[in-house]
């Protein structure tokens, strides 16, 4: 069952063939069976689940429902959920009900998709690995010694698993795509505004975008289609025409541009990665498109960019969390100001309390002009090379991350290896494009994906390409042998 497109669940809900609680029993089933060791999932919701899913069946029957309608979802802790915990993977959130669904939430249950529960991540979503969680770590379906990637590792781990057929996730830095690649799945970060950022909590609220994490770009296209849209209570969510994601799959590829850059395949790429992605690329040509090389001249100007503006959205957006309202109160306080510090030492772990640091010194009194102000105008340059590079070419391609998944523990005490883990990914977020991962192949037995970059608003044509790329390779089937 695991092994089905999200569009052949749909035809067997429809045709009665199978029931959505059948469905969701069964991934209820394969999660008690394999998430113990996984450690993918923070909260699982069983009765909830079976719940959604008989009013989901109901609906069936009726003929109300849409295509995604009794297909069970899992979200990414970090998306509020109305009367389930939304921790974040955080001890500060630890005891935090969320008393209201974010938007994206919101959409899907709307349609009728069950909720299997909650992914675990990278504290906050900060990280790259999925090692900094309250809750420890989530191994890597692929080999339990490596890392499934972050911050969406939990949710990249249960697809690639299948113990959930699509996931929620957001993508500040590279966490929805540096996850997928490392898990062998597909996902996509579509354009900023592109999806609500409503009930997501914030890390950097000019970065931060959720999108699906499926198994391949065909699923994610139908996710997308429920996610996507204008949302007034987000007032960076675009208001545009509603666009159909699957539209365009069934596109030739003949006469696209595809645009290599140059600064992708030099030191610190891993050789074995180097050449499945060029592998890929190659396989493109033969469906019909054309490469050029562009250049990408500021793309090491992003990572350190990035890690100023970041840290300073997230020192301030993460000051609510002060012990008072919500959240993790400190036993016995002296004082408020005791209140504070103890809450936020006690309730915050290592690299949270890093970045908190680091931002808030970026934006103090005379270090704001020298540092973050710098990283703003880093930051356009950044942009202005994608705007330059798309005068040449239809999209990008290259790798996704330097290296496949690492082990677990291996960067722990490496945080600028750890950091430049999302060195591909970055830029897209600075400039706020849309980017997709598919898988590509393997590297030491360890799944690689293929990054690809489109313009603003490209989100169908990136799918189309990972959608025809999957129509003659058939890496985002393979499944680790212990979840078959």
């Amino acid at each position: 069952m695991h092994n089905l497109t999200i569009k052949q669940m749909s035809e067997k809900l429809q045709s009665g063939d199978i029931t959505s609680v059948q469905l969701t029993q069964y991934y209820l089933d394969r999660i008690s069976q394999y998430d113990p060791e996984l450690n993918a999932y923070v909260t699982v919701t069983p009765e909830l689940a079976i719940q959604m899913a008989e009013e989901a069946d109901r609906r069936i029957a009726t003929g109300k429902a849409e295509l995604l309608t009794g297909i069970p979802v899992a979200h990414k802790d970090i998306f509020c959920t109305d009367g389930i915990k939304t921790s974040c993977s955080s001890k500060m959130l630890d005891n935090f009900i969320a008393p209201y669904d974010a938007h994206v939430v919101t959409q899907l249950k709307k349609i009728g998709m069950p909720i299997l529960g909650k992914t675990n991540m990278d504290e906050f979503a900060m990280g790259s690995s999925s090692e900094s969680s309250y809750y420890g770590p989530t191994k890597n379906p692929w080999d339990h010694k490596a890392v499934p990637g972050g911050s969406s590792g939990g949710a990249a781990a249960v697809i690639a698993a299948g113990l959930a057929p699509m996931a929620t996730g957001t993508d500040t830095g590279g966490s929805i795509r540096q996850p997928a690649s490392f898990c062998g799945i597909t996902g996509i970060k579509p354009t900023y505004g592109v999806v609500s950022r409503f009930g997501i909590v914030a890390y950097a609220s000019s970065f931060d975008q959720a999108g699906p994490m499926t198994r391949s770009a065909e699923d994610s296209a139908w996710m997308l289609n429920a996610m996507a849209g204008f949302d007034e209570r987000d007032s960076t969510s675009l208001e545009r025409e509603k666009t159909d994601y699957t539209a365009e799959l069934e596109r030739s590829l003949e006469g696209l541009k595809i645009g290599v850059p140059a600064e992708y395949f030099g030191e610190g790429l891993d050789a074995s990665v180097e050449d499945v992605v060029k592998k890929a690329i190659a396989q493109m040509k033969d469906l019909g498109a054309e490469v050029v090389e562009v250049h990408l001249p500021n793309k090491d100007l992003a990572v350190p960019s990035y890690y100023v503006l970041a840290p300073a959205e997230a020192s301030s957006n993460l000051s609510r969390f002060d012990g008072v309202r919500f959240g993790y109160r400190c036993e016995q306080a002296e004082d408020l100001n005791d209140l504070y510090r103890r809450s936020r030492s006690e309730g915050f772990g290592e690299e949270v309390k890093r970045r908190i640091m680091v931002g808030a010194y970026a934006l103090s009194a005379g270090y704001y002009d020298a540092y973050y102000l710098k990283a703003q105008k880093l930051r356009r340059m950044v942009r202005d090379d994608f705007v330059h590079a798309f005068k040449q070419c239809d999209v990008i391609m290259g790798p996704v991350a330097p290296t496949s998944a690492f082990n677990i523990g291996e960067k722990a005490d490496d945080q600028v290896s750890m950091y430049l883990s999302d060195l591909y990914t970055i830029p897209v977020n600075l400039a706020g494009l849309p980017a997709l991962s598919v898988p590509a192949g393997f590297a030491q037995e360890r799944p690689v994906g293929l990054h690809i970059v489109g313009p603003y608003f490209s989100e169908a044509k990136l799918l189309n390409i990972g959608h025809q790329f999957q129509q003659v390779t058939n890496w985002h089937k393979q499944m680790p042998k212990q979840y078959q």
